[in-house]
């Protein structure tokens, strides 16, 4: 089964012979591996690129386990490329090449070379390696399959499909597992075995149990307000550990770091000014979250809002949690401040999207509910609420876009119906 991935095929295409490494992030097995080594090659074959000068190592393998001493890869390299033509390197997870900066930067010198690279974690993204790169690092960052690119090889109908995603995620392998048992086991399995001791041997973590119950009480409250200190209380109640909000802080630098998690921050609309603290949590794929609560959780109007939130992440967007505060009084006259939220403010150039995510509105008051907040934005930027079930998209009398999950995740174009 051969799953398309175009929306990185194009970018990989586009930044094609611009001088600089191009670096391909992401979480593992989303597909990183795959893109380099089998659409990205195909595509240069296509083009007439000769497979002599497609240079590829996967640093992962046994047979390659050699070259992760730079000592032996940098002149194996120099000695493959024996003419002036253009020879394309692709390197699978580069992180685990010692001293891989300084190898890049020595490569991207020589004037017929094309560099390719892929890594599982944010090490690519800190500043160190930016200062080391010099400006010479661009970045493709990867998810697991979106919901479309899951329902272009889904073998049913798209609500049997969105059930199947929304429970088992979008790590390309789970789709060649037949059976839910089997599904539900490699899940739980790949959590375990890939990322969690991944996590636990690049940090020399000493307590995995701490990593590991932080990793429940965040999975279980995915889209929630928190921040180090609050779940450093949950600990403390629910756990009876005492663990310090900055063990915790640093455990959840190693969950994002591995891309495992990410973070949406709060942000004021009116004020323009980001607000620190709380913040709220998704993962990158779902199916590893519902891993981590052995299926036993799922809730679809959290879900929902998590996948909205990847969505737009694979199409780019910076997202925040909008906050509008609103000052009034009560019924007694004294003054007070509301704080009013928007489940996403999404920025891309000079593109601003409000986006509610709302599992069902069963009656009038839940639609003013959801959008009260969108109506006080102030601006002229598009609002637009997301449903499990709206018929199709349409504009309210209030101007605000209302349309399904379905066609928001199905039509790339989705937000500028």
């Amino acid at each position: 089964m051969e799953i398309k991935r175009d929306h990185y095929l194009e970018q990989l295409i586009s930044k094609m012979h611009n001088g600089l490494v191009k670096v391909v992030t992401g979480m593992r097995r989303c597909g990183k591996s795959y893109l380099l080594f089998n659409i990205f090659k195909e595509h240069l074959i296509s083009e007439g690129i000769e497979k002599n000068h497609i240079i590829e190592i996967s640093f992962d393998t046994f047979e390659s386990k050699k070259f992760c001493d730079p000592n032996v890869l940098y002149p194996h390299l120099k000695e493959s490329i024996k003419d002036e033509k253009m020879y394309y390197i692709l390197l699978d997870e580069v992180q685990l090449l010692s001293d891989f900066e300084a190898v890049l930067n020595s490569l991207i010198r020589m004037k017929n070379v094309d560099i390719y690279v892929t890594g599982s974690n944010a090490r690519f993204l800190s500043k160190d390696v930016i200062t080391e790169f010099r400006g010479r690092g661009d970045e493709i960052h990867m998810y697991p399959l979106s919901f479309a690119e899951f329902m272009s090889v889904y073998q049913g109908e798209k609500l049997d499909g969105w059930n199947e995603y929304m429970l088992y995620g979008g790590i390309p392998l789970v789709l060649n597992i037949s059976s839910p048992e089997q599904k539900v086991a490699f899940l739980k399995s790949l959590f375990e075995e890939t990322y969690i001791s991944d996590i636990v041997g690049r940090h020399n973590v000493r307590n995995k149990a701490e990593l590991e119950d932080l990793l429940n009480i965040i999975s279980s409250a995915i889209g929630s307000l928190t921040n180090p200190e609050k779940l450093s209380k949950t600990f403390k109640s629910v756990k009876n550990k005492n663990i310090s909000s900055n063990t915790i802080k640093r455990y959840i630098e190693y969950l994002s770091d591995s891309f495992l998690i990410d973070t949406e921050f709060r942000y004021d609309i009116k004020g323009r000014k980001y607000i620190g603290s709380p913040v709220k949590y998704y993962f990158n794929d779902m199916g590893l979250r519902n891993a981590r609560l052995n299926f036993r959780q799922i809730e679809e109007t959290h879900s929902m809002e998590n996948i909205i939130f990847n969505e737009l992440k694979i199409r780019g967007f910076n997202v925040d949690v909008g906050v509008i505060v609103q000052n009034g009084k009560d019924e007694n006259g004294s003054s007070i401040r509301k704080q009013l939220e928007i489940d996403f403010v999404c920025n891309k150039a000079s593109k601003r999207y409000y986006i509610q995510s709302a599992y069902a509105i069963p009656d009038e008051a839940k639609l003013m509910q959801e959008q009260r907040p969108l109506m006080l934005t102030g601006d002229f930027f598009k609002r637009i609420i997301i449903t499990r079930d709206t018929p199709v998209p349409h504009y309210s009398e209030s101007g605000i876009l209302n349309m399904s999950i379905y066609d928001f995740l199905l039509n790339k174009n989705s937000l500028d119906i």
